[in-house]
């Protein structure tokens, strides 16, 4: 028979010994995921603080070799270059290799606890990310096509004329206050849908951990609109983006 006393010292033993275990499993898989980052070096972006890229690799040439972009004459919008992420997601291979880059990313202690995905291409982006890392996946749905009761963000130009502006929405109840929210979409370029999405995460009582996209366009100087929003609400928002369309050439156009 075991006494009480006896009970109780063996279950802070076994608790202690659980807790040296766990936090070691968790120690090894931070300096597991830690040494395959390294693979995936990070460096300063071109737009000064707080945006960050990768640096040249065989993934980063890899992703810019497949991604393409079409002219006017063959795109559903009037833009110089319409980047087509159906190019990315078309090959599994490239589309893991960029699924990774973000897993590897947002798996470090202190990530984000939640990937929220802007309507449309966003959601192909944000859906596997999250289903990686074990977090809720959250949409950004455009003009108020989600039910339920909804915050709304101001309305946003985007590079090319619409009939009237775009604005996001979210369901009350999907970001909660303290929440940690990775923004995802495929690229950046005004900064007109990223703020939006930003606004949003804010007015939720949330914080925006990181806004990311595939590829950015600095001739547009969407992450210097993000800057300067609002007297610099979002100066030190970190921005993540794996290329700039400087990276993706002539030789892409589809």
């Amino acid at each position: 028979m075991i006494s009480v006393p006896q009970l109780i010292v063996a279950s802070v033993g076994a608790s202690i010994v659980l807790g040296i275990s766990s936090t070691y499993a968790a120690s090894a898989l931070y300096r597991a995921v830690s040494k395959r980052l390294k693979a995936h070096k990070v460096v300063q972006g071109g737009s000064g603080r707080a945006h960050y890229t990768l640096a040249p690799s065989a993934a980063v040439q890899k992703i810019a070799a497949a991604y393409k972009w079409y002219s006017p004459a063959f795109s559903p919008k009037n833009v110089p270059r319409f980047y087509d992420m159906a190019s990315l997601t078309e090959s599994p291979s490239t589309f893991k290799a960029v699924i990774d880059i973000y897993v590897e990313r947002y798996s470090r202690r202190g990530g984000p606890t939640i990937i929220a995905g802007y309507d449309a291409r966003g959601f192909a982006l944000g859906a596997p990310i999250a289903v990686a890392l074990g977090v809720p996946f959250v949409l950004l749905r455009k003009d108020c096509k989600s039910p339920g009761v909804l915050v709304e963000s101001s309305g946003y130009e985007k590079e090319y004329a619409e009939a009237a502006e775009d604005k996001m929405c979210l369901r009350v109840g999907s970001i909660r206050r303290g929440d940690r929210v990775a923004l995802v979409d495929d690229l950046i370029a005004t900064g007109g849908t990223a703020i939006a999405g930003m606004q949003l995460v804010e007015e939720l009582g949330a914080h925006v951990f990181e806004f990311t996209a595939v590829v950015s366009l600095p001739s547009l100087g969407g992450i210097d609109k993000i800057r300067g929003y609002k007297n610099g609400v979002f100066k030190d928002t970190a921005i993540f983006t794996l290329l700039d369309d400087a990276t993706i050439g002539d030789a892409n156009s589809g």
